[in-house]
């Protein structure tokens, strides 16, 4: 059973380029047809690679192969970072399936498949039911966005009312705060510019601090860095507590410098953190329907022409806070 569906590219000058690709369906597989996709800064790192971009898709359901049975034809499903997993190692046994290094992952293995499209086909096993009454717009950010720092928060030994950080106010950090006081942390928000003030209490931030690298004893347990600013670590170690954590959510590629001896003194660690894994994400969703919490979204099509000038409002710094793609499905 083969199907056929538009997708677009990061072409090899930066520009999106329109494709059709051609999948046959295999056993565990689903052929979803692609209705919304979130727009991640990771999508910047690719875009001249040739391969499909996205990885925060929502779509329905519109083929199944023959040993599926997770979903059925016209569920409506979330698909992301993790495209397939081995199923086969203790990452995949214990929940930690987004560390294996075996499983396929955005931008590793695969050029033709991913969110800006108009339909993929995924592995049964790596899609995510979106709970009823949950709109698809806002489910889209919570599959890379929300999983990452849900991941943070449920998963390092952070524990409510910890003080948790939140420095960088955008598409991570507004949900970082949201998500955090859902859950009943003390959050502090950090920015380098006072516009960020009333939104960041909106969210549920209880504190917010202009911050521009001066020592200031807020005594956090947990920090999660972001923005898409160079990390100076050693900056930040007067911000933490004894015995905390700083998280680095955003990618870069230049190394950091790391004040082993300070940090080592004060018994703070950096953590490392990938996107959730399967189980997180999908008791992600439910909690996030449960309690309302919604990304604030901007909405363009899910067109060539829609993709660059989303594209182009990212790099500007325009989006408040996430941008989703949208199409209007054919059935």
């Amino acid at each position: 059973m083969s199907v056929s569906f538009e997708v677009y590219r990061g072409g090899k000058d930066g520009r999106i380029v329109a494709d059709t690709t051609t999948r046959t369906l295999q056993p565990n597989e689903a052929y979803i047809e692609t209705t919304h996709s979130g727009l991640c800064g990771t999508d910047e790192h690719f875009v001249t690679s040739g391969q499909v971009l996205g990885h925060e898709g929502v779509g329905i359901v519109r083929q199944i192969g023959s040993l599926v049975s997770t979903v059925k034809v016209g569920d409506r499903v979330g698909f992301g970072y993790i495209r397939q997993v081995c199923g086969a190692c203790d990452n995949c046994a214990t929940g930690w399936d987004q560390f294996c290094r075996r499983c396929r992952r955005y931008g590793e293995t695969d050029l033709d498949l991913g969110s800006f499209s108009h339909g993929v086909v995924w592995d049964a096993d790596c899609l995510f039911p979106i709970p009823e009454g949950y709109t698809s717009e806002h489910a889209a950010p919570m599959l890379c966005a929300g999983g990452s720092v849900w991941n943070c928060l449920l998963s390092f030994g952070a524990r409510p009312p910890q003080r948790v950080g939140v420095m960088g106010i955008g598409g991570l950090g507004h949900l970082a705060i949201k998500l955090a006081a859902a859950m009943g942390y003390e959050v502090v928000a950090l920015s380098r510019s006072e516009e960020k003030r009333a939104d960041a209490l909106a969210y549920g931030a209880s504190e917010f601090h202009v911050w521009d690298g001066e020592a200031v004893p807020l005594r956090l347990k947990h920090l999660l860095l972001c923005g898409s600013m160079a990390t100076d670590y050693a900056a930040l170690i007067p911000l933490m507590d004894t015995g905390s954590i700083i998280y680095p959510l955003t990618v870069a590629f230049e190394p950091a410098a790391v004040p082993i001896l300070e940090m080592g003194l004060a018994g703070i660690c950096i953590q490392g953190v990938r996107v959730s894994s399967r189980t997180r994400l999908r008791e992600l969703l439910v909690f996030a329907a449960n309690q309302h919490i919604t990304p604030t979204v901007v909405s363009f099509p899910l067109t060539v022409e829609g993709v660059e000038r989303a594209l182009s409002e990212l790099r500007a710094g325009n989006i408040h806070y996430r941008a989703v793609l949208v199409r209007e499905p054919s059935q």
